[in-house]
């Protein structure tokens, strides 16, 4: 199955600062990994566009849009929130990681990729309609779910989101949208400490104790996700990828390791292949154990393209 890789240099130029451990060096770590495992030959590498207005506007508010213009810096940082920094950089990485979930939906819709992975930051899940917040500012996944169901004209779409923490931007968008399921996995009071609503059919929310491991997860994935997924029957699978559920980052305390990675990828890939036309794209969320990260994403790729 052809895989469509999607980045761009933009991508590395948004910089936090020293130590800030959503940095550039986590692009850098992932390519390096799919060059030594012999993956990054066999994808199909495309550049992310810009997002355009339009295509923010079906997530996000004018308000949300206006502010993040108005105090977009020429020069050092701009702090948005406890964790998060604004830099002169910031809109051009956060449009093209936007603009890449636009291509990636286009190409499988199209038929020209059986799937896609962006690999691009900075992350967006917890990007909220009229808000930017935990190293989020745009939220790519939510834009291209919009892009599918108002380009493309889809019905239902499908969010699986297994980064450690909670999609709350997701969930903030989607709530009253029953067109868009949204299955998130998290562990259970770490950031961003939000209680998640009530759940209903197309909201499935899954919180995790810590030190939960393969088996809690997987079960949970099992019991809960997949029947939902099943009956919703999505025409498209997102997937927000985040890989700080891995036991040796200090993120959380999941304990998950690179084969989870793999299970949870094929079991999305099934759920595609029945309902979907095999169509799934994925994108990049958290994940800041430089070795981990890389040997994770290298799991979930080797998955999506059938090596």
């Amino acid at each position: 199955m052809q895989t469509a890789y999607l980045s761009h240099p933009d991508c590395l130029r948004h910089d936090m600062g020293e130590g800030h451990p959503e940095c550039p060096a986590r692009l850098k770590a992932i390519e390096d990994k799919l060059i030594a495992f012999g993956i990054f030959p066999f994808l199909h590498h495309y550049e992310a566009p810009s997002v355009t207005r339009e295509q923010l506007a079906r997530v996000h508010s004018d308000a949300l849009l206006d502010h993040l213009e108005s105090i977009s810096p020429s020069e050092d940082l701009v702090q948005i929130d406890e964790d998060t920094w604004m830099t002169p950089h910031t809109l051009a990485a956060a449009g093209r990681a936007a603009g890449s979930l636009v291509l990636a939906t286009d190409l499988v819709m199209a038929g020209k990729a059986g799937n896609a992975f962006c690999c691009v930051r900075p992350p967006g899940h917890h990007a909220s309609r009229d808000q930017s917040m935990g190293f989020c500012f745009f939220n790519n996944v939510a834009v291209g779910a919009a892009h599918a169901l108002e380009h493309h004209g889809l019905e239902r779409v499908a969010v699986i989101d297994f980064d450690a923490h909670h999609g709350n931007g997701t969930e903030d968008i989607f709530k009253d949208d029953p067109r868009v399921m949204l299955c998130s996995s998290f562990q259970q009071r770490i950031y961003p400490e939000s209680i998640p609503g009530p759940g209903n059919d197309h909201m499935i929310f899954a919180p995790l104790p810590p030190r939960s491991g393969s088996g809690v997860f997987r079960d949970t994935v099992t019991r809960l996700f997949l029947p939902a997924l099943n009956r919703f029957r999505p025409q498209i699978v997102f997937v927000s990828a985040g890989f700080d559920s891995h036991r040796a980052d200090e993120m959380a305390d999941l304990d998950l390791v690179e084969e989870d990675y793999a299970w949870i990828t094929r079991e999305l890939k099934q759920v595609a292949a029945v309902h979907s036309g095999r169509r799934l794209v994925s994108t990049l969320e958290g994940g800041y154990e430089l070795q981990a990260l890389g040997r994770s994403v290298a799991a979930h790729l080797k998955v999506l393209c059938d090596m």
